[in-house]
C-alpha cells in the first residue's frame, strides 16, 4: 500500500503539468484565431474614401467668352493722287514713321493736258469748295463732341462724390463712367475725321494751285504729304509708272487710334452687349489690358476652322481703355486674346464646377454630412467654367466634394483631406 500511494503521488504532478500545457496550447490557438479573424474583418471592413471638399459661397460671378482676335487702326488713310500723272518711285516702306504735313508720301508729275483742261480746272475748284464745306462740318462735330464730353465728365465727377457718400449705386456710377468713355471715343473719332477733311482740302488746293500756275508743265510736281502722325501701314504701288486718278498708292494710320477686332461664334456674339467689359490677354506684354465693347456687327460671315469645319462668325470691335506701357506698344494687325464678359452678378450663390457632374439630363453633386456623402440634385444657371450659379439644391455653407471618384456612392463614408493634414 505504501508503494502504490507513492507511485500515485509521483504521477499526479506529471499529469497536471500535461493538462496545463494543453490548456495553454488551446488558449494560444484561440488567441491566434481571434487575431486572424479580426484581421480578416478589419481588411474587409469598408474604409472611408478620401475626398476634397469646397464650401458653397456667395460672391460676384462673371461669365465670359475667350476668343482670339487682332488689333486694328480704326481710321486708316488710303493715299491716292487727285489727278492722273506719272508716279515717281515711292521711297517709303511699310513701318516708316510719318509726320503730318511734313513727310512727303509720293510725288506725281501730272500731264500738261490735264493741267490746261478747263473741265479739270472746274472740277478742281468744285472739289476745293466741297472739301472746305466738309472741313466746316467736321469742325462742328468736334465742337459738339467736346461739349458732350465736358458735360459727361462733370456728371461723372458728381457721381464720384455721390458714390463716396453712398447716395448712388455702383451700377449708376458704372453708367456714368461708361458714358464718359464712349463720348471720349466719339470726340477722338471726330478729331480724326477733321484731320481727314483737312488732308482732303490740302490735296484739293494743291491740285488747284498746279492748275492756276503759269509755270505748270511736265516738270511741275504734285506732292502728297502725310495727313496724320503715324506710320506707313501698307505700300500698294512703289514702282515709277503712269497711274490714273484715285489709284491707291499706300495706306497710313495713327497707332494711337487702335481697337481690337474679335471674331466670335454667332452663338456667343448674341450674348455680347455694347459696353461689356473686356480683358485683353496674351498681347505680348505682362498683365492684361482693359477694354470695352464698342460695336457688335449685325452681319455674320462663314469661316473655316482649323479642323475644316464651317463656322458662322461675327466681328466684335473693342476699344482699349488703357494703353500698353512704353516699349511694349501694339501695332496694326497684332494678335491678341480677348475675354469678353457676357453676364455678371454681384451676390450670387455659387458652387465650384469641379463638384458638378451629369447624370442623365440633371446636374448632381455630393454633399458631406456627418462624414457621409449624400448624392443630391442641383439646378444651376450661369457657368463660367470655374464656378456655377446655384438656383436650387444647395445652401450657403454646404460642403461639396470636388472631383468625386467613381467609387463614391450615396451614403458612403468619406475621409476629408483636412483630417489627413491634421
Amino acid at each position: 500500500m505504501t508503494t502504490q500511494n507513492s507511485t500515485s503521488d509521483r504521477t499526479r504532478p506529471a499529469r497536471s503539468a500535461r493538462n496545463q500545457r494543453g490548456q495553454w496550447r488551446k488558449l494560444l490557438f484561440w488567441t491566434l484565431g481571434a487575431i486572424l479573424l479580426a484581421a480578416i474583418v478589419l481588411g474587409l471592413w469598408p474604409k472611408p474614401i478620401p475626398v476634397e471638399t469646397a464650401v458653397v459661397s456667395r460672391g460676384s460671378l462673371t461669365v465670359s467668352v475667350l476668343e482670339e482676335g487682332k488689333t486694328r487702326i480704326r481710321h486708316r488713310f488710303e493715299i491716292s493722287p487727285p489727278v492722273a500723272g506719272y508716279l515717281n518711285r515711292v521711297a517709303l516702306r511699310a513701318g516708316a514713321p510719318i509726320r503730318a504735313g511734313e513727310t512727303v508720301l509720293a510725288t506725281i508729275v501730272a500731264e500738261q493736258s490735264g493741267f490746261l483742261d478747263p473741265r479739270t480746272r472746274a472740277e478742281a475748284e468744285a472739289r476745293v469748295k466741297a472739301a472746305e464745306a466738309n472741313r466746316q462740318q467736321r469742325r462742328s462735330e468736334v465742337g459738339r463732341a467736346r461739349a458732350a464730353l465736358d458735360l459727361a465728365q462733370k456728371d461723372f465727377a458728381r457721381a464720384n462724390e455721390l458714390l463716396k457718400s453712398q447716395v448712388i449705386s455702383r451700377q449708376e456710377w458704372d453708367v456714368a463712367e461708361n458714358r464718359v468713355s464712349i463720348l471720349r471715343r466719339e470726340y477722338n473719332a471726330a478729331q480724326f475725321a477733321l484731320q481727314v477733311a483737312e488732308f482732303e482740302l490740302t490735296q484739293a488746293r494743291a491740285t488747284l494751285v498746279q492748275l492756276q500756275s503759269p509755270e505748270s508743265g511736265p516738270s511741275q510736281r504734285l506732292r502728297i504729304v502725310a495727313p496724320v502722325d503715324g506710320y506707313v501701314l501698307n505700300v500698294y504701288e512703289e514702282n515709277a509708272r503712269v497711274i490714273a486718278a484715285g489709284t491707291p498708292i499706300m495706306e497710313v494710320g495713327d497707332p494711337r487710334d487702335l481697337e481690337a477686332e474679335i471674331e466670335l461664334l454667332s452663338s456667343d456674339a448674341v450674348a455680347v452687349a455694347v459696353g461689356a467689359d473686356v480683358s485683353i490677354e496674351q498681347w505680348g506684354g505682362e498683365g492684361t489690358l482693359r477694354g470695352r465693347v464698342s460695336l457688335v456687327e449685325r452681319g455674320g460671315f462663314t469661316k473655316l476652322s482649323a479642323l475644316g469645319v464651317e463656322e458662322q462668325r461675327v466681328k466684335v470691335r473693342v476699344d482699349f481703355l488703357e494703353s500698353p506701357p512704353p516699349g511694349n506698344e501694339l501695332g496694326d494687325r497684332y494678335r491678341v486674346e480677348a475675354r469678353i464678359a457676357t453676364w455678371h452678378g454681384e451676390d450670387v450663390l455659387q458652387v465650384p464646377t469641379g463638384a458638378l457632374f451629369r447624370r442623365g439630363g440633371d446636374w448632381m453633386t455630393f454633399v458631406v454630412e456627418n462624414r457621409k456623402a449624400h448624392l443630391i440634385k442641383v439646378e444651376i444657371a450661369h457657368n463660367n467654367g470655374l464656378a456655377a450659379e446655384v438656383l436650387s439644391g444647395l445652401s450657403l455653407g454646404d460642403a461639396v466634394i470636388i472631383y468625386p471618384p467613381d467609387s463614391l456612392t450615396d451614403g458612403a463614408s468619406v475621409a476629408l483631406a483636412s483630417d489627413a493634414g491634421e
